[in-house]
């Protein structure tokens, strides 16, 4: 297995800010206020998954829509723009029925992270935020969403590894060279690595995960090496799984899972 000092040294390595240009995180430093930063993070995690070329192309084009003001273009509520944008799974029906929840959402309360927090202080357990994320989506859609809809933002209840919704938090809730932690009332100690293809493949090759499937069962077990590792900030050893994944794979597609 990989040591402390080896995996460390990746981890210092990768997490630079060169790492933001190529990332789906360079939209939320486009935001100039800390909602601006959680409309445009919250968006961009949903869309990264597939192609990265791809999804940052598309994720261009449906910023291109909000003219530079994502909050006044959430909280106006007229998505007609949004008409014909699709995204593999996601059809446009499905992409403007979360941006109208995030109008309610932000019309109606402070934002995601209140939304988060409700669940967080239950018991202080990121997996209790996310649950209460998640049920709100699905409390304010109606039967008009599809599949799109459901993968975007998925049910943590089916043991999915819930990568997107874990990158999110990781850019929201720690500070460092690349992410921006704006939101203070969370301990990065309880965030979950966002498990994808790459993380996965080289957590594995490192001897720091044995399960197959890269599912919920997967997160918690990779979690507990880099807690003891770690035990303040694990998450920060994402950008040294990822980054060397992806460098590795050069020769393919770049895919996120």
């Amino acid at each position: 297995m990989i040591t402390k000092t080896e995996l460390d040294k990746l981890a210092k390595y990768y997490e630079t800010k060169e790492f933001i240009k190529d990332d789906p995180i360079q939209f939320p430093y486009r935001g100039n206020c800390k909602k601006e930063i959680e409309l445009y993070g919250f968006i961009s995690s949903m869309f990264a998954y597939g192609n990265r070329k791809i999804f940052i192309s598309k994720l261009n084009e449906i910023f291109s829509k909000a003219e530079n003001d994502i909050v006044g273009y959430i909280k106006n509520g007229d998505f007609g723009n949004l008409k014909n944008i699709e995204y593999r799974f996601s059809k446009d029906n499905d992409i403007i029925m979360i941006f109208k929840i995030l109008s309610k959402l932000y019309n109606t309360s402070n934002g995601l992270e209140e939304l988060f927090m409700y669940g967080y202080n239950n018991n202080l357990t990121v997996e209790h935020g996310i649950k209460c994320l998640v049920d709100y989506f699905y409390a304010n859609c109606n039967n008009q969403v599809g599949h799109g809809f459901y993968h975007m933002i998925p049910n943590p209840a089916k043991g999915g590894a819930m990568k997107r919704m874990n990158m999110f938090l990781r850019w929201m809730v720690r500070s460092s060279e690349v992410d921006l932690g704006i939101w203070n009332s969370v301990d990065k100690s309880k965030l979950l690595i966002p498990l994808d293809v790459h993380v996965s493949r080289v957590s594995r090759a490192m001897g720091l995960l044995k399960r197959k499937n890269n599912d919920y069962k997967a997160v918690i077990e990779l979690m507990q090496p880099l807690r003891e590792f770690c035990p303040e900030d694990p998450v920060k050893y994402d950008f040294a799984m990822f980054a060397f994944g992806v460098q590795s794979n050069k020769k393919g597609n770049t895919e996120n899972g």
